[in-house]
């Protein structure tokens, strides 16, 4: 067992077990309750007020609301990606979990491994790209919100950083979208981009954020685990996009809008879906048209123009008319090839597979 491993579990008939002191028949016959579903998920970082890791425990609690006695949740943070991820994954499936959630992009390959040796366990791989006869997939289209928020930046200003983990296709589909949101409004837009090479390090994401504003970056972006970069940009009164949650608390002055993510209503589905013994593998991505991706919770600075054009442009999004990956013109790299010509649309395999940053971006993929 593990220390940072919380299990909840909703009470259950209390008040059918109370009367039994006083209609004693009700709880002999009636009261034959069905174990609760156990699900338990795994968590890449510690819990915070906000963050990657926060959204996915509000999914949980999301389950817990919706289903009530009829599940019991736990789960483990901290979770290192590669060999702890699997060993962790393990144990809960030998704890008798029936369905467990690793979101996290790391935790694909241990998530396979484990559901080989686990036939009758089901797994919902988040963010991974692989599936089994036990497991599904599911993300989220992010780089929809990042076009979105991209715009809310351009019309506010021309230079941006963004902090981002890890070159992978889901990364770089948000710098690129980002950076398409911003150069639509105004085109000679630049961002610059730091990678970390850590999806949670406090310490470090605030360190790069202040290398971007020490070269002048007058907004920033990010694809990390914490608020560090919001606070930053609150301490150094420059501007800041929030992702995953709404961040106002910690850049009360900073934020311009918030990328933020909704795991709860899928969450809730799948474990409906294993109560009700019809759960299949499936892939999903899911974007604003869905419900999983929403810009909201505009900061103070950000004017009522800006935020009405950001909002229609995300319901036109929702409605199917505007894609982030369509071409206006022809499509270019950052060193000056033609990726996509003009009038054409990425196909979710082009995107999904990204890998070439788009002109407007300063920097380079280290993979």
């Amino acid at each position: 067992m593990y220390k940072n491993l919380v299990t909840t579990v909703i009470p259950t008939l209390v008040a059918a077990c109370f009367s039994f002191f006083v209609a004693p028949a009700f709880c002999q016959s009636s009261v034959h309750p069905k174990s609760p579903l156990k699900i338990a998920f795994v968590y890449v970082a510690p819990i915070t007020e906000a963050g990657w890791v926060r959204q996915h425990e509000e999914g949980r609690k999301a389950i817990e609301a919706a289903l009530g006695s009829r599940v019991s949740t736990s789960y483990v943070e901290n979770v290192a990606e590669g060999a702890d991820a699997e060993r962790v994954i393990r144990d809960l499936a030998s704890q008798g979990n029936q369905l467990i959630f690793t979101p996290s992009f790391g935790y694909m390959e241990p998530t396979l491994k484990v559901a080989k040796d686990f036939p009758g366990v089901k797994f919902e791989s988040i963010t991974g790209y692989k599936t089994a006869s036990n497991v599904s997939i599911a993300n989220a289209r992010y780089y929809e919100g990042r076009y979105l928020s991209g715009i809310a930046a351009g019309r506010m200003a021309s230079s941006a950083g963004y902090v981002a983990g890890f070159p992978i296709p889901e990364v770089i589909q948000g710098i690129n979208a980002f950076t398409l949101g911003m150069r639509s409004v105004n085109p000679k837009a630049v961002v610059k981009v730091v990678w970390l090479g850590a999806w949670f390090d406090p310490p470090r994401e605030r360190e790069a954020a202040m290398t971007l504003f020490n070269q002048g970056v007058e907004v920033i972006a990010f694809h990390t685990g914490s608020t560090a970069v919001m606070s930053a940009a609150q301490e150094r009164g420059k501007l800041a996009i929030a992702y995953h949650s709404d961040m106002r608390k910690f850049a009360p002055d900073a934020q311009v809008v918030a990328v933020t993510h909704h795991w709860g209503s899928y969450y809730t589905r799948r474990a409906q879906a294993v109560l009700d013994g019809n759960w299949k593998s499936a892939a999903l991505w899911g974007g604003v048209k869905e419900g999983m991706i929403r810009v909201d919770s505009f900061g103070p600075k950000v004017p009522k123009k800006v935020v009405d054009e950001v909002l229609a442009r995300q319901r036109d999004i929702a409605a199917g008319k505007l894609q982030p990956f369509k071409a206006r013109t022809a499509l270019m790299d950052n060193e000056g090839h033609e990726v996509l010509a003009a009038g054409k649309t990425l196909t979710d395999e082009q995107i999904q597979g990204m890998n070439f940053l788009v002109q407007g971006v300063q920097g380079r993929l280290n993979n």
